[in-house]
């Protein structure tokens, strides 16, 4: 499915006395392949069960306990979390100003840590294997929508990020990712493909700039 718009190109005028470029028109034929966006049809989807639509409204009401806990408060976030069904390990810190989306969806390991601000889009799965850090105002994305469909149906890929990696600040994580083990992603940085075990990246989209020594030094 192209991704020109028929619409742009038919609002494009020619200079007087001159013929329209050619490739702004299109047969009546073509634009007929161009199927519109079906709003309504999306709308109308089955996106979530009854009792997961029951879940994201309690979690709604019960967020301002957790948003607004002192941040010292590590383990009141844990357990409130663990309440709505997320596996949260050992001496994990979450902190207040995290968004989280759907917290049963979430699989945190001990001792990683997200920082202010970060987004957890845990419409699907997300997990942190031990020792991760989320930098501040990351965003892990786990749920995008199907271009390709007319009804642009939700997809909800998972997001896994392994073993001592580090999703540095403002960075973005897109759906169906995994960061390999040791893994860097620098700030800003955006990721749409998986990332190798000791991978630097930096960028957007996201490049490599160099591997992390065994030693642990960057």
């Amino acid at each position: 499915m192209s991704l020109q718009s028929p619409f742009i190109a038919s609002q494009a005028p020619s200079e007087e006395g001159q013929p329209s470029r050619p490739d702004l028109q299109r047969s009546s034929g073509e634009r007929a392949t161009h199927a519109r966006l079906d709003v309504t049809a999306n709308r109308r989807a089955r996106k979530w069960s009854r009792k997961e639509l029951v879940g994201r409204g309690l979690w709604a009401l019960a967020h301002p306990l957790f948003a607004w806990s002192p941040r010292p408060l590590w383990g009141w976030r844990r357990l409130l979390l663990r309440l709505f069904g997320a596996r949260i390990g050992r001496e994990v810190h979450i902190y207040p100003s995290v968004r989280i989306a759907i917290p049963w969806n979430l699989t945190i390991a001990d001792h990683a840590a997200v920082g202010d601000r970060a987004i957890l889009y845990a419409l699907g799965p997300v997990t942190l294997a031990p020792r991760v850090t989320i930098s501040q105002g990351a965003h892990l994305c786990a749920g995008t929508h199907d271009y390709r469909d007319p009804t642009m149906p939700l997809l909800k890929p998972p997001i896994v990020i392994e073993c001592d990696a580090w999703i540095c600040a403002d960075a973005f994580i897109g759906p169906g990712v995994r960061i390999g083990t040791r893994a860097i992603v620098g700030a800003r940085c955006v990721v749409t493909k998986d990332v190798e075990s000791r991978a630097v990246m930096i960028g957007n989209p996201a490049r490599l700039l160099r591997r992390r020594e065994d030693g642990g030094a960057s």
